[in-house]
């Protein structure tokens, strides 16, 4: 019997599926985020300068120099990531062919290039209004900015977002998920919190009212509880969206870099989805502060993935990665952080759910806590090593010899 064979048969002996457990892995796709490969730059403009409050730290060689370079570096990531995919893009990687077209009058047109390249591979898309690295946005303020002319700009970003989500969404088949986040607040102490949060809800609502099929396009909303240059105050915080999203029946997106380092993320699932219909998760790696780390097989990650499956809310959630990180080959970097990503999903699903569920339900918490330590030593790799057999991608660490050589043959000849 190969590997698998015996795992298989040590799964079944305490009530796991394997290959139940192997369909929900392939037909459950991540989002990967366009701005791992190129530091969170885009290409709208030849020197584009990063603010609100982001940081990409290091400067490993290879960087993503243009929209072609970029998606060259995503072919090969996806084909050293098993399971069919989606596509996370920024509204700053706009496709403008040498032309001018500012955010405000944003069309699909200048995202018909992604929305090709996507239906070529099979993938999906979801997309994301870019309300940072912009001169009007220099100061670090956008939906919330008191000059009501810089503000209507930000509101029609929003509102032209909504509409390429749904277009995006209907050409290619799949509803797209378009999150809304920004970075104003303040460094210091504010005196007046309530005005700002006026102006951001008054300029949220004139976004959301624009008429956009919601079965096509998904709206989203994530908070924030600091970043740099809005330490002291972030005028998006958990409480306001969440209260926003409820009220008005958004997704809300649960960031795993935006919240104190002592929470629990993965506590916080069950709680947002008795009140709004669906979950959109970033999941990143905060260390000490939002760094948005390589996302690893780690406790946080495995509990996020656990409650997921736990309270049968997969149907209900899409999971995007949101991380980036300069400092290693940024192709490594999203091949490790969706491989883990999905490791974390698998063990997950290879839990013996039912067992624990009539355990907990007969009050029986020794039984339920002594299957809860046995499951982690359960041959985990031999069922990841079967499903990356059969999506053609590599079990092991051999794809690191196949991202190494592209690095030698592509990545090294960028200046």
């Amino acid at each position: 019997m190969n590997p698998y064979d015996i795992a298989r048969d040590q799964y079944a002996a305490i009530g796991v599926d394997t290959e139940a457990a192997l369909h929900t892995l392939a037909t459950t796709p991540i989002s990967l985020h366009c701005w791992q490969g190129d530091d969170v730059g885009g290409f709208e403009t030849a020197d584009s300068k990063l603010d609100g409050g982001i940081q990409a730290t290091g400067n490993y060689p290879g960087k993503a120099r243009s929209i072609e370079e970029l998606r060259s570096d995503l072919d090969k990531a996806l084909s050293l990531i098993p399971g069919k995919h989606r596509l996370n893009l920024h509204a700053l990687y706009a496709d403008l062919s040498g032309g001018k077209v500012d955010r405000d009058a944003y069309t699909i047109a200048q995202f018909q290039s992604w929305v090709d390249w996507c239906k070529t591979k099979g993938l999906g898309m979801d997309f994301n209004p870019s309300y940072f690295s912009h001169p009007l946005a220099s100061d670090g303020l956008t939906l919330t900015h008191p000059d009501k002319t810089i503000r209507q700009f930000w509101i029609n970003h929003g509102i032209a977002c909504r509409k390429i989500g749904a277009e995006i969404a209907k050409q290619l088949g799949s509803p797209a998920v378009t999150n809304v986040w920004i970075p104003d607040g303040s460094k210091d102490m504010p005196y007046d919190r309530k005005t700002p949060r006026e102006r951001l809800a008054a300029s949220l609502d004139e976004i959301f009212a624009a008429p956009v099929d919601r079965a096509l396009n998904l709206d989203a909303v994530e908070s924030k509880l600091f970043g740099i240059g809005s330490e002291s105050y972030v005028v998006g915080s958990h409480e306001f969206y969440l209260a926003y999203a409820v009220k008005n029946q958004l997704l809300y997106c649960l960031d795993a870099g935006h919240f104190h380092p002592t929470e629990n993320l993965s506590d916080k699932i069950s709680s947002v989805l008795q009140f709004v219909p669906r979950l959109l998760l970033h999941v990143s790696r905060g260390v000490r502060w939002d760094s948005d780390h390589v996302v690893l097989m780690d406790d946080p990650t495995r509990a996020i993935m656990e409650e997921l499956v736990r309270g049968g809310f997969l149907s209900r959630t899409h999971i995007g990665l949101d991380f980036f990180d300069a400092s290693i080959n940024r192709i490594a970097a999203w091949v490790i952080g969706t491989r883990s990503t999905i490791k974390c999903l698998l063990a997950a699903l290879l839990e013996p759910a039912a067992r624990l569920r009539e355990a907990e339900q007969n009050g029986d918490n020794t039984t339920r806590l002594a299957l809860m330590e046995e499951a982690k030593t359960m041959p985990l790799g031999a069922v990841w090593q079967e499903y990356c057999r059969r999506q053609n991608t590599p079990g092991d660490a051999s794809w690191i010899t196949e991202v190494k050589t592209y690095e030698s043959s592509v990545l090294s000849k960028r200046g």
